[in-house]
């Protein structure tokens, strides 16, 4: 038998308006993966949807290239989901660089990291239909994620229906009371610890690499709020949720809540309504409790008379990228669709 056709990885970057000159001094030049399906090479007239792909939190886009022990990369996966009798219509997949000197941006605009959200729908894309071959219209993009990457593909949908037409959350941040109920009470600690000075705590969070490792949750936290709750009368420009005793300020979580997405939903109705699918799961032992929101999520959904798929599976919140194929196959079936 001859050996299966292979994809083909493009190493490839994007030129960001949206990025220049953004508060964290975060390069615009952004690092972006592109992997072509097999027999992309053998068409020259043939345009493809295109589904891109968010990091989580903390994540690099280099990321996608690593091994773990007993795992496949991500591009392997992929080999395998085409490689397969029961393939998807071939897409282009896009990775898409999501960091930020925070470590993530959850891709909205702020005056705290900049307007990641344009960055992605605006300059991503047009880069992407620029250069590929791809079917340029929403209703053959779509965004996956998880984490982090999740929730961003749930709200670009949302926000800009007239970019994407499919999304793909896994383990997005859903229902902020409970996914982010514990990382308050660490930032709280980690804030007290530092004197109360939200300087002071970043300082020690970006130059100390021993410290950041003990203290991720209260780094994720602050660049939470720097995209959920940016002030630009306060340190840093950042509005927190809690101060340094624990004591939620009311006023920057109720800006948190706003961008929750089983909140925003009911005012996305008809955006959510236009998409072509809607993909959602979570593992059951999730310890960010996404598997409670994604359920409330769905719940919301289903009672606003949105088409949704929603999932849960033995497992937790990392560990997971064995559900990503799934997600894809069921964004390529629909973005293909006439």
């Amino acid at each position: 038998m001859p050996p299966p056709r292979r994809g083909r990885l493009v190493d490839d970057a994007v030129d960001s308006p949206a990025l220049a000159g953004n508060p964290l001094g975060d390069p615009a030049r952004r690092r972006l993966l592109v992997w072509l399906p097999p027999g992309y090479d053998d068409d020259a007239e043939r345009r493809l949807p295109v589904i891109y792909v968010l990091p989580g939190y903390g994540s690099c886009v280099e990321e996608w290239c690593n091994r773990d022990l007993f795992e496949p990369t991500i591009f392997e996966r992929l080999e395998d989901l085409y490689a397969s009798e029961a393939a998807p219509p071939p897409c282009v997949y896009a990775f898409v660089d999501g960091s930020t000197r925070y470590g993530g941006s959850q891709f909205v605009n702020s005056s705290a990291t900049g307007r990641h959200q344009d960055y992605v729908a605006e300059d991503v894309v047009a880069h992407v239909d620029a250069r590929y071959r791809t079917l340029a219209a929403p209703e053959h993009r779509g965004v996956a994620g998880h984490s982090s990457g999740g929730i961003g593909a749930l709200v670009l949908c949302m926000r800009r229906p007239d970019v994407f037409g499919a999304c793909a959350s896994h383990a997005g941040d859903t229902l902020f009371e409970h996914c982010y109920g514990r990382e308050l009470g660490g930032f709280a600690r980690a804030l007290r610890e530092n004197g109360g000075d939200p300087a002071r705590l970043a300082e020690r969070l970006l130059g100390d690499e021993v410290y950041r490792r003990r203290n991720f949750g209260p780094l994720m936290v602050l660049g939470c709020a720097a995209a959920y709750s940016p002030d630009p009368d306060a340190p840093l420009g950042i509005g927190l949720p809690v101060d340094a005793t624990g004591t939620l300020d009311e006023r920057h979580w109720e800006r948190w809540l706003d961008e929750d997405p089983v909140r925003m939903a009911p005012a996305h109705v008809e955006a959510l309504r236009s998409l072509r699918a809607i993909y959602l799961d979570a593992g059951d032992a999730d310890e960010y409790f996404m598997d409670v929101g994604t359920e409330a999520l769905s719940e919301v959904l289903t009672e606003l008379g949105v088409e949704h798929r929603h999932e849960r599976f033995p497992g937790g919140h990392g560990g997971v990228a064995h559900r990503y194929p799934v997600a894809y196959d069921h964004l390529a079936r629909a973005l293909s669709e006439p």
